[in-house]
């Protein structure tokens, strides 16, 4: 049976969560078609820049992204402390970005008040609109719904474009955001759609190596780029308490990455290098473990990855019973 996705999205279990939305037609979502000798490739800007509006508006976090030929993966955090601390002003003008306002949330944004008699409802609209700002539904359904007008009027057509509504994975602990990431990073390397990092267009990865590479050319960081869209940073054990991000160094998940896909890519089956990422030492992981992981994240979990008492707890919460990957779990982590 269905889990209702309020169930399934529960910010104060944990912030991270890795979706995922196909395309239902056999026309692609982006990419060459060899059924029709069309190319989409262009639809993949589509996408992502609409995520990185979105980003902007929604108080959510994009930590990774991939755009393949009909299916695309985004690892999200809400951020419910930016969701709470949100004006009354803030909250009108960031809604207004993306639909049209109710004529008392207008006449407030203009005015900067309003009649006594409309503030009950000016009240009852931020509220709803607050809540909405941080949902990942609300996230995804004004990502698909725009990519699906477009596409549909390109393709000259009406109906579905979507294969249904988005699945979602709850990512439980660092282990699970991890693994998670890395396996949507290399997922047009293990697709065969690029042969390196660097030219895995339309992935975070390729954007953070960039923006990694020009951070080390400048002798310092450049104020001109403030507006520019960032993707959720990396943040080392010294910063945590300061920086809200994902704590670990990024040169410490770019030799992860890296190394986890020279390992993948070697012709040699079971090959592994004979020097492990520091991240796999520090968290105790086996090279068997963690390479398992990176290329069969999808299979090995279904709705929840994390510790397997988590998972289970996670799963009594939604009303469930039944959880899947407790070897898996177990492998990622160690005792």
């Amino acid at each position: 049976m269905t889990i209702s996705r309020r169930k399934l999205i529960e910010p104060q279990i944990t912030p991270f969560y890795h979706v995922i939305n196909r395309c239902v037609r056999r026309a692609y979502l982006c990419g060459d078609d060899p059924y029709n000798d069309k190319n989409y490739h262009h639809r993949r800007g589509w996408i992502v820049n609409k995520i990185k509006q979105l980003a902007a508006v929604f108080c959510i976090d994009i930590c990774a992204y991939a755009v393949m030929s009909n299916h695309y993966h985004l690892v999200l955090k809400i951020d419910t402390e930016q969701q709470q601390k949100l004006t009354q002003e803030a909250v009108i003008s960031r809604w207004l970005q993306l639909f049209n306002g109710h004529p008392i949330a207008v006449d407030f944004l203009k005015d900067g008040q309003v009649e006594s008699d409309k503030q009950q409802a000016l009240s009852a609209l931020v509220e709803e609109w607050q809540q909405r700002l941080g949902s990942i539904s609300w996230f995804m359904r004004c990502l698909n719904e725009e990519i699906a007008r477009k596409a549909n009027k390109e393709d000259q057509c009406k109906g579905a474009f979507w294969e249904g509504r988005f699945k979602s994975q709850a990512l439980l602990d660092e282990q699970a955001l991890l693994s998670c990431m890395i396996y949507v990073d290399l997922n047009p390397i293990r697709a065969g759609v690029t042969p390196s990092l660097e030219q895995s267009d339309f992935t975070s990865i390729q954007q953070r190596i960039r923006e990694y590479k020009q951070l080390k050319a400048s002798a310092k960081r450049s104020l001109s780029n403030k507006g520019h869209f960032q993707l959720l940073p990396f943040v080392g054990a010294e910063h945590q308490a300061k920086i809200a991000g994902i704590n670990f160094a990024f040169v410490d998940y770019l030799e992860l990455i890296d190394w986890t896909d020279r390992c993948i890519r070697n012709d040699k089956k079971g090959f592994i290098a004979s020097s492990q990422p520091k991240i796999l030492q520090l968290l105790g992981i086996t090279p068997d473990a963690w390479l398992e992981h990176s290329e069969q994240f999808m299979e090995h979990y279904a709705n929840v990855s994390g510790k397997w008492s988590r998972m289970c707890a996670f799963k009594q919460h939604v009303g469930e019973y039944w959880c899947k990957g407790k070897s898996a779990s177990h492998q990622l982590h160690p005792k």
